[in-house]
């Protein structure tokens, strides 16, 4: 077959990683023997064969086509499982800016897009192992493999096996040839190896394993016998965890120490970070010992289980079923707090944040009404923010302290929120965040404005790590009468993590904030009558937004009327979205700005229908905020959603949008007026 995977002499390998008989797999899991166990290939796309020989699925450039997709039969895991994908990637050029690569999706009922769970690029010469958390759900989903085929003239993808297991990817007795996954970072001198079983390789070997008692089982280990060097370090790495977990990590081990060995266990994250949490206290363990640690895995990291030697007479260390419980250690306080709770928007009330009124004046939870002279909240445009209002104080040096609730320590956390500053000569230090130690005593400022766009909600986000309980101080402060201005705060949010593991999360399905790229939009025709990406200000004066909607500094999609003729069309269309019964929510952000704004509309096109169903609309000025427009629908049939410009009557009407979101299921709140024409009653009308 023309461009298949090189595996040519490699049958014994496929042997031993042959997980189980064909009879014993579960549902969704499939090992390619006989056939592909209800798993679909669309004609639309190239195809997939399957091959007797060599008991694998593969897809190849030998036909035209740009990707294949392959889609499991409905599943239902209700209880936490692990996707294990055994898949090899050949090709013949190197690097290249369009790459051969193979994605997996969760396509979940109810959904009309898929969840990218994992991607993978790199060509191999050998089969390599993936391994994917499954949360528990209710919900029926199906597992899509997308292979796209890049630029490589013979280029070919292969899936060996896929097994869904009950359980946890980082859960392993060292029973199966996989070793689940688990990684041995290669070391010239000391390397982590099976044991038991057959092997009979090393003094370090042990009588039995803990998991069968026996001398048939198997454990990992790791022997001083070649170390030449001072502190050589052998590491086992488990599989990456791809969905938030925490709870207890426990395993066994024996350790046999005849000179100086540490043995410890440590988180890093995708940024290379490490964290230990856990160290081998004990001299000596000649029998398996029980460990247990608290494990917090909110973002994607993986498990290391390290071992220091000195000298070649260290001793040795050997592990064994590594499990994982989603209750916190019997023997260890759990961590029970949830991140949600330090979050605000300020909608309601101030949720868990409050002031020392001996601080004088402070925060005012205030409302904007719509109207083109001052900026509403960043929640929704017409909602409720906090403002230190210290245009009217007369006292210099005027100090005003917004308090969080107290977090928990030695936790790494990562705080966002959105500012706008009015009305200052000198912006620095007009704004800052305190960290106050539980005592009160200690405080160290982590954050402090240096320089802002005047008037636009800017995202600032800090990551910070104390080993004490700790609360966050928002401090806003005016130099003196005449350097002295309004500082705004709105949706704060708190996540565990730092701020930099989190930006390298794959983007939500169904989400474009319009950063990298338009996403999934598409237009037909561009050049003056289209949408354009922009980041700042638009050209024309008195129209237009200042920055964008997601971080104040960052790109939004917009037409620009001095471009356009009055009542000239701009449209922007979603790639095809799968139909659904049931409701949908789409939600989104618009900016009308400007005496000369047109009109903004989205409409609904289904598939095999020519008309567009109008949802949304509306005409003229609207706010020199950023607006949140909402919209609840339904199609059973793949659809479409199209946003449609207008220019209006001057160059003063450039629309702009941005943060536009997809959501199963019906919307938790509903927008009263779906089309509006003209200005709004309330335009112009300040409220606090």
């Amino acid at each position: 077959m023309p461009g298949a995977p090189r595996v040519t002499g490699a049958r014994f390998v496929l042997a031993a990683l042959r997980l189980a008989g064909a009879a014993a797999l579960s549902a969704g899991s499939c090992a390619f023997e006989d056939s592909a166990c209800g798993y679909e290939w669309h004609y639309g796309h190239l195809p997939w064969t399957l091959n007797g020989e060599g008991h694998y699925i593969s897809v190849d450039t030998s036909h035209e086509g740009d990707k294949a997709i392959l889609s499991s039969p409905e599943l239902l895991s209700e209880e936490w499982s692990c996707i294990r994908l055994i898949y090899q990637i050949a090709t013949t050029s190197g690097s290249s800016s369009d790459p051969t690569r193979l994605n997996l999706y969760l396509r979940q009922e109810g959904e009309s897009f898929d969840r990218l769970l994992w991607s993978a690029k790199e060509p191999s010469d050998s089969w390599l192992i993936a391994s994917l958390d499954l949360a528990n759900s209710t919900k029926k989903y199906k597992i899509v493999l997308e292979g796209e085929m890049g630029k490589d003239k013979s280029a070919s993808i292969a899936v060996f096996e896929i097994k869904i297991t009950p359980g946890y990817c980082i859960e392993c007795d060292f029973e199966e040839n996989h070793l689940c996954g688990f990684m041995n970072r290669w070391n010239p001198n000391v390397n982590w190896f099976v044991g038991g079983g057959n092997i009979r390789s090393s003094q370090s070997i042990l009588p039995k394993d803990h998991t069968l008692n026996s001398e048939l089982g198997h454990y990992m280990y790791v022997d001083s016998v070649y170390v030449k060097h001072f502190q050589e370090v052998a590491q086992l790495i488990s599989p990456k965890t791809t969905a938030p977990m925490s709870g207890c990590l426990s395993f066994y081990y024996q350790l046999k120490k005849e000179s100086n060995i540490v043995f410890t266990v440590y988180l890093r994250d995708m940024s290379g970070f490490y964290e230990e949490i856990w160290k081998t206290e004990s001299a000596l363990s000649a029998d398996w010992t029980l460990a247990e640690v608290d494990f917090n895995a909110p973002y994607p990291m993986e498990v290391i289980f390290e071992v220091a030697f000195n000298s070649a007479k260290g001793g040795y260390v050997a592990l064994d079923d590594i499990a994982f419980s989603p209750v916190y250690c019997s023997n260890q306080t759990g961590i029970s707090f949830n991140p949600a709770e330090a979050s605000c928007n300020f909608e309601e009330d101030l949720c868990k944040f409050y002031q020392d009124h001996k601080d004088g004046p402070g925060w005012s939870r205030v409302k904007v009404k719509r109207n083109v002279y001052r900026a509403g909240d960043h929640t929704t445009g017409f909602g409720y923010y906090l403002l230190a209002n210290t245009k009217f104080t007369s006292l210099p040096g005027y100090i005003g302290r917004l308090y969080g609730p107290t977090l928990p320590g030695n936790l790494q956390y990562c705080l966002r929120f959105y500012y706008a500053l009015y009305g200052f000569f000198k912006m620095s230090g007009t704004l800052a965040v305190y960290i106050f130690e539980e005592n009160h005593v200690v405080q160290e400022k982590i954050w402090s404005v240096l320089d802002s766009p005047k008037g636009v909600w800017t995202q600032a986000e800090i990551s910070f790590k104390k080993p004490m309980p700790c609360k966050v101080v928002f401090v806003s402060w005016c130099k003196s009468f005449w350097d002295c201005g309004l500082v705004a705060l709105d949706d704060i949010s708190l996540s565990l993590g730092s701020c930099q593991v989190a930006d390298l999360l794959p983007p939500n399905p169904g989400e474009c904030t319009f950063e990298k790229d338009e996403c999934m939009f598409t237009q037909k025709k561009r050049g003056r009558g289209s949408w354009h990406r922009r980041r700042g200000p638009t050209p024309t004066s008195y129209t237009g937004p200042r920055g964008d909607h997601t971080t104040g500094v960052g790109y939004y999609m917009y037409i620009e009327a001095s471009d356009m003729v009055y009542g000239q069309r701009a449209y922007l269309t979603s790639r095809t979205l799968r139909g659904i019964s049931g409701k949908l929510c789409l939600t989104f952000f618009y900016h009308m700005y400007g005496a000369g704004t047109g009109l903004l509309s989205v409409y609904l096109k289904k598939e095999g229908d020519d008309e567009e169903i109008p949802l949304w609309r509306r005409t003229g000025e609207q706010s020199i905020s950023w607006l949140r427009g909402l919209i609840e629908y339904e199609s059973e049939k793949n659809h479409q959603i199209i946003f449609e410009a207008i220019r209006g009557v001057s160059i003063r009407s450039d629309t702009a949008i941005d943060d536009i979101l997809f959501q199963a299921g019906p919307c938790l709140e509903v927008e009263e007026i779906q089309f509006s024409s003209g200005y709004p009653n309330s335009l112009n009308e300040i409220e606090y």
